[in-house]
């Protein structure tokens, strides 16, 4: 029983992809969590197909370079953060809905531009990864990003912190929260290039939002929820790697699935929120 978790993880190239997922959970869940305290699930989700196009221009131009096609990524994803948020401020047209056209845009632009020169192998890859092409670059790359996402975090984590409490707050205050908004934006997307290289375009978002998920059933106290969010997302890869190499599935869906899956238990026994305390809560004090 135990060499079926410890079995998969004898190759140098598994032990690499078990290694990227832990880093990226450290940088993906704590965004995952802010993003659904700030009711922006969503647009994570428009985010994730909005830098499809930066990596098609980028394999057209260089190929299958990860490199290369990691900084397009990274690219598009800002200027449509950036395209969304002049949208919203000149016109009458909310953020979600200026999102959602900028994802369905994006999103068909980018398999529009991989199918005009790549081959349908080609196409999946891009938009579910392989986890088991990580080399030490790429590694190298979601350390780094992982890096500079948590301290980026640690510095505006008071205005984040106040802005998912009382947002009307800090707009009256000062320009805090306009600042900490437009950080907190870069970093998602900073976080779904990172993501994108292990789970690809389509899946980036399932490390961020699906741990958060969990570990909000687990907690109402933000310093424990990013915690248990970050906890979560490294079972779920760890388990999801051991699911991929037994059963003989891609690893990013069976990465996400895992998650899912977690997700589904804790909201049926966690103890904030979840169905059995909800159903069945426990005595109270009694004369």
């Amino acid at each position: 029983m135990v060499d079926i978790f410890t079995t998969p993880f004898t190759d140098e190239v598994a032990r690499r992809a078990l290694v990227a997922i832990v880093v990226l959970s450290f940088g993906s869940a704590p965004i995952g969590v802010f993003l659904m305290l700030r009711r922006m699930s969503l647009m994570g989700d428009a985010m994730s197909h909005a830098i499809l196009p930066g990596v098609a221009v980028a394999f057209l131009l260089s190929g299958m370079n990860r490199v290369m096609m990691t900084i397009g990524g990274l690219v598009a994803g800002l200027v449509v953060a950036v395209l969304s948020g002049l949208m919203t401020r000149v016109t009458e047209m909310k953020e979600d809905a200026s999102l959602a056209v900028f994802y369905l845009v994006s999103l068909a632009l980018g398999v529009i531009l991989v199918t005009s020169r790549g081959s349908s192998h080609e196409l999946v890859e891009i938009l579910f990864g392989d986890v088991q092409k990580i080399d030490a670059g790429a590694l190298y790359f979601i350390a780094f990003n992982t890096t500079l996402t948590l301290c980026a975090l640690a510095v505006i984590y008071r205005p984040l912190v106040m802005e998912c409490v009382d947002p009307l707050f800090l707009r009256v205050a000062g320009q805090a929260g306009a600042l900490a908004h437009l950080v907190f934006l870069a970093f998602v997307v900073v976080s779904l290039v990172s993501a994108y290289i292990a789970l690809g375009t389509l899946l980036a978002v399932g490390m961020m939002i699906l741990p958060a998920g969990i570990a909000q059933f687990w907690s109402r106290d933000i310093s424990r929820i990013i915690p248990v969010a970050i906890v979560s997302a490294v079972i779920s890869g760890y388990l999801g790697l051991v699911l991929s190499a037994t059963a003989g599935v891609p690893a990013g869906p069976s990465v996400v699935l895992t998650a899912g899956a977690i997700y589904f238990l804790s909201m049926v026994i966690g103890p904030a929120g979840g169905l059995m305390h909800r159903f069945a809560p426990g005595r109270h004090l009694e004369a």
